[in-house]
């Protein structure tokens, strides 16, 4: 229904003494709702304070955090457990069908969810916990054997079983996660300050790999919590799982939600200008009395379609798997040229990323890992998979700093010109290090990974933000509510994010057997190769809202 200023202050009932002298003292909160209120009748998310963005990015440092760590210590922890060579693929490529099948079903059923605490963070809290759980199996599942096997057969058996339990678990819910929270992210704010935030998430999760590969290339066997626990896994897992609890609390408390049930126009109207600092459900307000004569005359207000239009609302809840398909494999051209292109994107990003320390130490220091222990070629290798580390410090540090600069660079040259840039420079710097194998300049082009870090964790999914304020722009010029049509934020942001899975499904069969035939320094070609690919694609097939 369109609101203007007078049939707002028209729609409200009378109120008792105590609720006029609420409304009165809340008189700037509800001249602020009004200048939110669209003359179309639609209402823009209030501006969040930086605080509350920063909070909200806290889960992509916690998350990024654990996957430095899980990148820094997988191969041993897998290597230490006794992992044979021939289920090596199936731990990679358990996690990414797991999540390529399912990650469009919980993005639609986080899109209905009807939760009194929210759409997305009952998904958050969930996966979080399942990392958690992950990371404390692939990093204890031996010693916690051991304490309850004693037969050393069946030990080794169990070890082996658990701790990749623990990894498919981790890679599971830590490519999971990434969906809900962007959903919420859009949920919750208002078109500039998601831009804000993915720039935010974007820093943040540079600054948390960072971080992570530091605390994985530090000695912590000499320190005092070295000599208290058993091992220097259980250090590492003490530290990852303390900084991802921290973070995912503070994201979980960042910016409240509107439950779906109550995600209409007047009830977005009533949680405006009720306290906004107070993190309960609008549930609590309605159950005290506080809220419920004013929604009941402002319901009595609304449009004669209004019934319909919930009636609609409730079959899109009934989605089943079937219609859940046919959503996806129906979703407009736009959102499938951008799928592809991320896809794209990130066969470049992780055939580089995934076996760039081995690249480091087989091409780049000429060393081997398949010498004696003691040998001199393979202490060389393990000099190189160390400065690999280094390298993928930088490439988290320059991308945190770029997606800084992104928010300088985008007035001028736009997302076009972020998306291009990205993956040129880096198709052109995977290029050039597998030319020119040489440890100082691969180091400083290292920087140039973190610009498509950057690019693919923000451009893509403002461009999804773009859509939905087209379409919802749209609706509302055709006379529709806003916000009631059958793609959903989540389930879009699923399928973009759905791409990563599949570009590890793809790696996992072809590259594997392209680094066994040819070695590590395909791998940074075949990344320079998709790259440039994927810039062609970027600059002519994917749409760009002006």
């Amino acid at each position: 229904m369109t609101l203007t200023k007078e049939s707002f202050h028209g729609a409200l009932p009378p109120a008792s003494e105590v609720t006029k002298a609420d409304m009165d003292s809340t008189r700037e909160k509800e001249e602020a709702l009004l200048q939110s209120v669209t003359t179309s009748g639609a209402v823009v998310p209030r501006k969040r304070a930086v605080g509350r963005l920063v909070m909200h990015s806290m889960a992509m440092f916690g998350r990024e955090f654990c996957y430095a760590v899980e990148a820094a210590f997988v191969t041993p922890v897998l290597l230490s457990v006794g992992l044979p060579k021939n289920l090596y693929s199936l731990v990679w490529l358990i996690s990414p069908i797991l999540g390529f099948v399912l990650q469009p079903v919980v993005g639609s059923a986080s899109d209905h969810c009807t939760c009194s605490w929210g759409r997305r963070r009952p998904y958050i809290l969930g996966l979080g916990i399942i990392m958690l759980l992950g990371m404390a199996l692939y990093l204890n599942g031996d010693m916690m054997i051991s304490a309850f096997v004693g037969e050393r057969d069946n030990r080794r058996t169990w070890a082996i079983v658990i701790t990749m339990l623990g990894v498919v678990l981790f890679d599971f819910a830590a490519d999971f996660i990434d969906g809900p929270i962007k959903a919420y992210l859009f949920d919750v704010c208002s078109h500039q300050d998601k831009e804000k935030g993915l720039h935010y998430h974007a820093l943040f999760t540079g600054l948390g790999g960072a971080l992570g590969y530091l605390t994985g290339a530090m000695d912590w066997g000499q320190t005092v919590l070295g000599y208290s626990l058993a091992s220097e896994f259980q250090v590492i897992f003490f530290f990852a799982a303390l900084v991802f609890l921290v973070c995912l609390t503070v994201h979980l408390r960042s910016i409240p939600e509107v439950p779906l049930r109550y995600k209409n126009e007047e009830t977005k109207i009533l949680l405006e200008v009720t306290e906004s600092y107070k993190y309960s459900s609008i549930e609590e307000e309605i159950k005290n009395g506080y809220l419920k004569s004013t929604c009941t005359e402002i319901k009595a207000a609304a449009k004669p379609g209004k019934r319909a239009v919930m009636s609609h609302t409730e079959d899109q809840r009934r989605m089943t798997l079937k219609s859940l398909l046919k959503t996806l494999l129906s979703m407009p051209s736009h959102y499938r040229y951008l799928c592809v292109s991320h896809l794209f994107g990130w066969m470049a990003f992780l055939s580089n990323m995934l076996f760039f320390t081995d690249f480091m130490g087989q091409v780049v220091y000429q060393g081997s890992p398949y010498a004696p222990h003691n040998s001199t070629l393979y202490l060389t290798y393990k000099t190189g998979v160390e400065v690999g580390c280094w390298g993928l410090c930088i490439n988290a540090i320059s991308s945190s700093v770029y997606s800084y600069l992104q928010k300088i660079l985008l007035p001028y040259i736009g997302l076009k010109g972020l998306y291009f840039i990205g993956y040129l420079l880096f198709g052109l710097g995977t290029g050039l290090i597998g030319l020119f194998p040489n440890v100082y300049s691969t180091l400083a082009l290292c920087s140039l990974f973190g610009v498509m870090s950057s690019t693919l964790y923000t451009v893509p999914f403002h461009l999804i933000a773009e859509y939905h304020r087209e379409e919802e722009s749209l609706k509302l010029q055709d006379g529709e509510q806003a916000g009631e049509h059958g793609r959903g934020k989540g389930i879009d942001c699923a399928a973009l994010t759905c791409m990563v899975q599949l570009a590890q499904i793809i790696l996992g069969v072809g590259l594997g057997l392209l680094v066994s035939v040819a070695g590590s320094a395909v791998t940074v070609i075949s990344a320079s190769t998709v790259a440039l690919i994927g810039c062609c694609f970027v600059a002519f097939c994917v749409r760009y809202v002006e």
